[in-house]
């Protein structure tokens, strides 16, 4: 069985994906950026930036009935290699415990040029 969830974000219909898919036991949560309402917040705080879009993910496995502590895979695409500090700081607060398999990679840039990272994040049902 295949569930999908939507967060009704400014691209999913336009380029035809969905937020968040679950497959069997196993979900797979679309790139999320610090992008709220249509508006990217935190513009120029690569940490606040990075906790939002986790959040975003995290809201998601939730509806799928997961959390922080199913996740097993997370990766963060940041835009600035000076952020890679603050973006890992980001993620030790919300993973520390979980200690998830992380990439941590440098783009040439992001759909907007106000966001500074994005992150993809699996989980898996049952890996407590």
């Amino acid at each position: 069985m295949i569930q999908r969830i939507s967060s009704g974000g400014p691209w999913e219909e336009r380029f035809g994906y969905s937020r968040a898919v679950m497959a069997g036991n196993l979900a797979l949560v679309a790139g999320c950026t610090a992008t709220v309402d249509g508006e990217v917040v935190h513009v120029g705080d690569a940490y606040e930036q990075t906790r939002t879009a986790f959040q975003v993910a995290l809201w998601s496995l939730e509806r799928l009935g997961l959390s922080a502590s199913d996740v097993v895979r997370t990766r963060m695409y940041l835009t600035r290699a000076d952020d890679a500090g603050e973006v890992g700081r980001a993620h030790a607060s919300l993973f520390k415990d979980v200690r998830p398999a992380a990439s941590l990679l440098v783009v040439a840039g992001l759909l907007d040029s106000r966001m500074l990272v994005e992150v993809e994040v699996e989980a898996y049902r049952g890996s407590a």
